[in-house]
C-alpha cells in the first residue's frame, strides 16, 4: 500500500494536518472493502477527492468513477437521471435511457450534497444499498446492480432528521464508515503551503512571476476565519496573481481582499424557536386559511345576531375585537342615533314591527320563472307554427327551417295530430 505523501503527490493533496491525515488512512482501510462511506465535511474542504482515492485502490478502479451533484439535479428529474427511464415514461423521455446505477455497474457512484435528495429517491436510494435492486422510472422490471456507494453532505444529518428532511436509515446505512475533513481553520500550518501551490499555479497560467508573502502577510493568512475554505483561498490568491503589480505582497495588501475579519466570527444564534415560526411556506398558507375560517365562522355569527335582534349598536360593541381587526379601527363609524321620546299613550304604531318591516324595503323582490326545458321549448314552438300555418305541415316546416320530413317525425313524437286548422 502507497504511502501518504505519494497519495498526496498522486491526488494533489497539500497540508500535514493530523485531521487530513487520518482522514487519507481511513479512505486506504476502506478502499478494498464495498463498505458505504460518508465524507462529512463544510463546503470548499476537497471532499471530492476522497472518493477519488478510495476507487482508485479498490478492486473497482478499471471499472467506471461517477460523481453526482444531487443538489444540481433538478427534483422532478433526480430519478431518471440516477435510475434511467422507460420510452414514454413522461413527456419527452423519446427513447429507453439507463441511469447511473446502471451504467457505473461494477464501479463507483459518488453522491455529493446527498442531503439535498428528496424524500422518495431517499427510499430508491435505500433499496439500492440493500439489495442492489432498482426499477427504472415507468418501468415494472427490476434490475440487479453492483455498485461501491460513496456519499459526501456540508450539512449537519441529525438535524435534517430531526426536521424530517432525511431518512434515519439511509443514514445510518450511508454512514458506515464516517469520513470527517477538517475545515480550514483548523488546518493553521497548510494555509501558507496551500497560498503558494496556488500562487504557483496561476503564475504558470498566467505567465507571470509568483506571488511572494513577508512574515506578516502569512501571519494574517494563517490567523483569518476562512469560511470557504480551500475555495475562497484559492480565489484569493489568484486575485492577488492577476491584480497585483508587486509580486512581494505585504499584510495591509493581503487585508484589502478579505472580507472584514469582525463579520467572519461566529454570530450568536438563538435556538429557541417561537411557536408562530414554521419550517415551510405549505404550514403557513395552512395557518392563513384556518384565520380566514375562523373569521369568516365568527362574521356568519355576528350575522345571525344582527338578523335576529336587530340592535346593531349593542352587537357592534360586543364584538368590537373582530370589527377592527377585519375592517380597521377607523373604516368602522360609531354613529349615535338620537332617539325622540313618545307619550305611551299616543297613538304611534309599534316602531319595532315597522322598523323590520322597513328595513328591507328597498330590496326589490324578484320572482324567478322556471326555465323551460329545450324540450318543451321545442314543442311550444311547434305548436305556434302550426296553430299560425293553419295546420299546413309544408309551410309550418319552413317557417321552422327544418325538413318537412323532421316535422312530421316531431308531430308524431309530440302526438300533435289533433291540431287542426
Amino acid at each position: 500500500m502507497d504511502s501518504l505523501q505519494s497519495i498526496k503527490q498522486r491526488f494533489g493533496i497539500i497540508g500535514n494536518n493530523l485531521g487530513l491525515n487520518r482522514a487519507l488512512e481511513k479512505s486506504l482501510r476502506v478502499s478494498n472493502t464495498d463498505i458505504s462511506v460518508l465524507v462529512i465535511g463544510e463546503s470548499g474542504v476537497g471532499k471530492e477527492s476522497i472518493p477519488k482515492i478510495i476507487h482508485q485502490y479498490s478492486h473497482r478502479k478499471h471499472n467506471k468513477y461517477i460523481a453526482v451533484n444531487c443538489g444540481a439535479i433538478p427534483e422532478g428529474t433526480i430519478d431518471s437521471e440516477l435510475f434511467g427511464h422507460e420510452k414514454g415514461a413522461f413527456t419527452g423521455a423519446t427513447q429507453t435511457r439507463g441511469g447511473y446505477f446502471e451504467v457505473a455497474d461494477g464501479g463507483t457512484i459518488f453522491l455529493d450534497e446527498v442531503g439535498e435528495l428528496p424524500l422518495q429517491t431517499q427510499v430508491r436510494l435505500l433499496r439500492v444499498l440493500e439489495s442492489g435492486e432498482f426499477i427504472k422510472v415507468g418501468s415494472s422490471k427490476v434490475q440487479k446492480t453492483n455498485v461501491r456507494i460513496v456519499a459526501a453532505t456540508n450539512v449537519n444529518i441529525i438535524d435534517a432528521i430531526d426536521k424530517g428532511k432525511f431518512r434515519e436509515d439511509l443514514y445510518y446505512r450511508l454512514s458506515t464508515v464516517d469520513i470527517a475533513l477538517p475545515p480550514l481553520r483548523e488546518r493553521k500550518e497548510d494555509i501558507v503551503l496551500l497560498f503558494r501551490k496556488f500562487a504557483s499555479d496561476f503564475a504558470q497560467k498566467y505567465h507571470m512571476p509568483p506571488i511572494q508573502l513577508d512574515e506578516n502577510a502569512r501571519e494574517l493568512l494563517a490567523d483569518y476565519r476562512w469560511s470557504g475554505n480551500i475555495r475562497q483561498l484559492r480565489n484569493v490568491a489568484e486575485q492577488i496573481s492577476v491584480l497585483e503589480k508587486e509580486r512581494k505582497i505585504n499584510a495591509s495588501r493581503i487585508r484589502s481582499y478579505l472580507p472584514d475579519r469582525e463579520s467572519q466570527l461566529p454570530a450568536l444564534v438563538n435556538k429557541k424557536s417561537n411557536e408562530s415560526d414554521f419550517a415551510s411556506e405549505r404550514e403557513i398558507l395552512y395557518k392563513v386559511l384556518f384565520d380566514m375560517k375562523s373569521d369568516l365562522n365568527d362574521l356568519k355569527k355576528v350575522t345571525l345576531d344582527l338578523i335576529k335582534n336587530g340592535s346593531e349598536s349593542e352587537i357592534a360593541e360586543k364584538n368590537q375585537n373582530l370589527i377592527e381587526k377585519i375592517y380597521g379601527k377607523e373604516s368602522y363609524p360609531k354613529e349615535k342615533t338620537n332617539i325622540d321620546s313618545v307619550p305611551l299613550n299616543s297613538d304611534v304604531p309599534d316602531i319595532s314591527k315597522t322598523k323590520s318591516e322597513d328595513k328591507y324595503d328597498y330590496v326589490e323582490t324578484i320572482e324567478e320563472e322556471e326555465p323551460l326545458s329545450l324540450h318543451e321549448k321545442e314543442l311550444e314552438m311547434i305548436k305556434q307554427a302550426l296553430l299560425r300555418c293553419k295546420g299546413k305541415r309544408k309551410l309550418a316546416a319552413k317557417e321552422l327551417g327544418i325538413s318537412e320530413r323532421t316535422l312530421y317525425r316531431k308531430i308524431k313524437q309530440f302526438d300533435l295530430n289533433d291540431i287542426e286548422s
